[in-house]
């Protein structure tokens, strides 16, 4: 019944194929898993608190085999640091994440498919939300509330969706009068069966790179709150750890340097994954996968 572009069953192997002929796939993969296991095994690695203070202040890296990234100003293991940091980004991001693609997918799906009255209402609603600076909302939330992971993870998540709801709609507006579509009217389907076997999984693939955008964006916002503070003072972070190196940024650089690369590593890895699934998903170009 449905022309869709299915991420699955018979059409996965093309899928994977163009994923892995793809280098910004392969590469951005590669980091990505990397990323996740370190966050997977930072309790194995560090099984103690990562801002607990276990050495001497401002070791540099190589100075005491016991703490091979060196320490802060307060004595803490910045290697342990960026393992426990990497677990708090990546599940506030994902958290984020799949809070703004289920609003973005909703609102997006119903103001693309019905339009009309509730379409143009959902629509300015959007772009209210698109009138405010994202990072400057997420700020008022978390100052409004407390900076603990669920707030953040919440504020991300209401500042992000209006991109995701802008792209279904379009890609509803644009498959709404699509011939399959007519098809299921003409069966008598309803219009949610139309919104969720039929239109949707046509909408995935422009969906599923923006998941990766956003992921990274969130990772993003969330060291840039950290970096101002407002983070949850009982969770080590990257951004935390930027902010409370940059008073030696002059004499102990790596405290900046370190958990900024850690930043650009993952954000790089998502993008170049973004960039690989846009090449994979285009539909000018599976046209020419085996």
């Amino acid at each position: 019944m449905h022309a869709t572009l299915a991420l699955s069953g018979g059409r996965s192997e093309p899928l994977l194929a163009a994923l892995l002929r793809n280098p910004n796939a392969v590469v951005g993969s590669l980091m990505l898993l990397a990323a996740l296991a370190l966050a997977a095994i930072a309790g194995w690695l560090y099984p103690g608190d990562p801002l607990e203070m276990v050495g001497m202040p401002l070791l540099w890296p190589g100075d005491d085999p016991a703490y091979p990234l060196g320490t802060d100003s307060l004595g803490r293991d910045v290697a342990a640091g960026l393992a426990h940091g990497a677990r708090l980004s990546l599940l506030i991001a994902a958290s984020a994440t799949v809070l703004s693609v289920s609003i973005g997918v909703l609102v997006g799906a119903v103001a693309g498919y019905h339009g009309g009255r509730l379409g143009d209402a959902l629509n300015r609603l959007t772009e209210v939300f698109q009138t405010v600076p994202s990072f400057l909302l997420v700020i008022v939330i978390v100052a409004i509330g407390t900076p603990t992971l669920g707030t953040i993870a919440l504020a991300i998540g209401v500042s992000s969706w209006p991109t995701v709801a802008r792209l279904v709609r379009a890609e509803f507006r644009s498959l709404r009068e699509a011939d399959f579509v007519l098809a299921a009217r003409a069966l008598g389907f309803g219009a949610r069966a139309i919104i969720l076997r039929e239109i949707l999984p046509n909408a995935l693939a422009a969906l599923v790179v923006t998941t990766s955008i956003l992921v990274a964006s969130a990772i993003l916002i969330e060291a840039g709150l950290a970096f101002l503070g407002m983070s949850d003072p009982n969770h080590a972070s990257w951004g935390g750890m930027i902010g409370s190196g940059r008073e030696q940024i002059a004499s102990a650089w790596y405290l900046t340097a370190l958990p900024g690369l850690a930043i650009v590593f993952v954000v790089l890895a998502l993008n170049l994954l973004g960039d690989g699934l846009n090449d994979a998903l285009n539909p000018r170009l599976r046209r020419y996968l085996p």
